[in-house]
C-alpha cells in the first residue's frame, strides 16, 4: 500500500518526458550566474556571524507582559555593552532575545555583560537560556565548520568514486559544491545570522545532494547495462525521467517537515529550516541539471558496463 494519498499520485504524471540534455546549456549558464553571485557576496559582504561564530552573549528571555521593544532597547543600550540587538520570538510578544557583542576583557567581561542584563532586566524577566562565547573559541568554531564542509564533501566524493566510477564522482561533486556554495551565498547576500545550526543544514544538504545523485546515476548504470546501442543523451533522458517520480514526492514530503520546522521552530532553528528549503531546491535542481548532463563530456564508456545488450525501452 502506498503511503501517499491516492489524490497525490492521481495527479502525478506516470511518465515524464524532460528534455534535461538538450536544455543543459541554459542550466548552467544559470547555475554559474548562482555561483559567481554568491562568491561575489562572500567576498564582499562577508556572513553576518552569529553568536557561535563572532563571540558574545546571546540570551532568551521572558516577559510577564507583552514586551516594550523600545524601551527595552533604550533601557540595556544605557549600560555601555555596545550596540545590542534584541528581537521577539514567537507570536505572544512576550519572549525575546538578546545578543551583546564581544566584550573586551575575555571571559571575565562576558560574564560581567550577563550580570548587568540580568539586573536591569530585574524580576519581571525569567531568564530561559544563556551563550557566552570567547573570541578565540569563536575562531575556533569557523575553523572546524569550515574543516567539516569540507572533509565531508571529500569523503562524498571518494564514496562515490568507489560506488561508482569516477565520471560519476566528478559530476557528483561539481552539483555539491554548487549546492554548498549557493547556499553560503544565500545567508551572505541577505545577511542571515550564520551559525552553527547553518553548517548543520550545510552539511545535511550535502547527504541530500548526494543521496539524490546516487539515485540517478543508479539508474543511468542499469541503462548503460541494459541499452548499449541507444545513443548517450537519449539513455541520459530516459534516465532522469524514470527516477523523476521517486524524487518529486521525495522533496514534496521533506518540504512539508522544514516548512513545519520554519513556522513552529521558533527563532532557533530559523537559519537550518532556511538552508534546508534552499537545499532542498538546489539539491534536487543540481542532480538533474547539473550532475547529470556533464556525464556527457567526462568519456563515459559503455564496455566498462557488462549486461546484454538492447536497443531501445
Amino acid at each position: 500500500m502506498s503511503i501517499f494519498p491516492q489524490p497525490i499520485l492521481r495527479y502525478m504524471p506516470h511518465e515524464f518526458r524532460w528534455d534535461v540534455v538538450g536544455t543543459r546549456f541554459i542550466w548552467y549558464v544559470f547555475t554559474a550566474i548562482l555561483i559567481v553571485v554568491s562568491i561575489g557576496s562572500i567576498a564582499t559582504r562577508g556572513f553576518n556571524f552569529g553568536i557561535d561564530f563572532a563571540g558574545g552573549v546571546l540570551m532568551e528571555a521572558r516577559a510577564e507582559q507583552v514586551v516594550d521593544l523600545s524601551k527595552l532597547r533604550g533601557d540595556l543600550n544605557g549600560l555601555g555593552l555596545g550596540e545590542i540587538n534584541i528581537t521577539t520570538i514567537g507570536d505572544t510578544g512576550k519572549d525575546v532575545t538578546i545578543r551583546v557583542p564581544e566584550q573586551q576583557g575575555g571571559d571575565q567581561a562576558q560574564n560581567t555583560a550577563v550580570g548587568k542584563i540580568k539586573t536591569q532586566l530585574g524580576e519581571q524577566y525569567q531568564i530561559r537560556r544563556t551563550e557566552v562565547v570567547g573570541p578565540k573559541v569563536g575562531a575556533e568554531l569557523i575553523i572546524g565548520g569550515a574543516l567539516a564542509v569540507a572533509l565531508a564533501v571529500t569523503a562524498i566524493a571518494i564514496y562515490v568514486w568507489f560506488r561508482f566510477e569516477w565520471q560519476f564522482a566528478l559530476g557528483a561533486c561539481l552539483a555539491l559544491c554548487s549546492d554548498v556554495i549557493t547556499t553560503l551565498g544565500v545567508f551572505s547576500l541577505f545577511q542571515m545570522n550564520f551559525d552553527l545550526t547553518t553548517v548543520a543544514a550545510v552539511l545535511t544538504i550535502a547527504g541530500y545532494s548526494v543521496n539524490d545523485s546516487i539515485v540517478v546515476y543508479d539508474r543511468v548504470r542499469e541503462m548503460l547495462r541494459k541499452y548499449k546501442k541507444m545513443p548517450l543523451p537519449e539513455l541520459l533522458n530516459l534516465s532522469v525521467n524514470r527516477v523523476l517520480p521517486r524524487t518529486l514526492l521525495t522533496v514534496f514530503t521533506v518540504f512539508l517537515t522544514v516548512v513545519a520546522l520554519l513556522v513552529f521552530g521558533g527563532e532557533t532553528l530559523r537559519g537550518f529550516s532556511v538552508a534546508m528549503l534552499w537545499g532542498l531546491f538546489v539539491g534536487t535542481f543540481s542532480s538533474i541539471r547539473v550532475g547529470m548532463p556533464v556525464l556527457l563530456y567526462l568519456d563515459l564508456r559503455r564496455d566498462e558496463f557488462g549486461g546484454p545488450a538492447a536497443s531501445s525501452p
